[in-house]
């Protein structure tokens, strides 16, 4: 059986630089998950389309089970891990934590970082904006009212901490 050859790809994750010699189509949340121990993002479909594996690269949600290392190199990673400040939760997570947005907390991941690149866009996203931006997470337990209800809180959280 053949190997796949390594590639070298120095890229950063969380604000901390890491170079990788792995193979070049290794998908980026098995290098989380597995490399780095990065539990944040969630496997769950392994095709895209759930968005429990969601992270920033380069500040913008992308999903981590369908992005080949080969393309991240030079790159900045942001988990669901990275969005804490100072040790406490960072503002999307609070607003979270404060409107109890879970359930069974699997596609929490998804829709926190989903709503920190929202905001990084857009910081004072109207109704439409918000159900727009978390349309292509899913959700099985019924909390939609309370993510909404935590995205708006999010919202508000920031303009306070980006405030002069």
């Amino acid at each position: 059986m053949m190997q796949a050859p390594q590639h070298n790809t120095t890229l950063t994750i969380n604000g901390t630089p890491h170079r990788l010699e792995l193979p070049g189509q290794t998908k980026l949340l098995y290098v989380l998950r597995n490399d780095l121990q990065l539990n944040g993002p969630k496997f769950g479909c392994g095709l895209g389309e759930c968005g429990a594996c969601t992270v920033l690269v380069d500040g913008r949600a992308a999903r981590a089970c369908c992005i080949p290392l080969s393309l991240l190199h030079g790159r900045e990673v942001t988990t669901l891990e990275g969005l804490s400040q100072n040790g406490r939760p960072g503002p999307v997570q609070t607003a979270f934590i404060e409107h109890q947005a879970a359930q069974c907390g699997y596609c929490l991941n998804g829709m926190i970082m989903v709503t920190e690149s929202l905001l990084r866009q857009n910081q004072t996203p109207d109704e439409a904006a918000i159900r727009n931006a978390l349309a292509g997470n899913l959700c099985r337990c019924g909390t939609h009212i309370e993510i909404l209800q935590a995205v708006r809180r999010a919202a508000h959280l920031k303009a306070e901490t980006t405030a002069p």
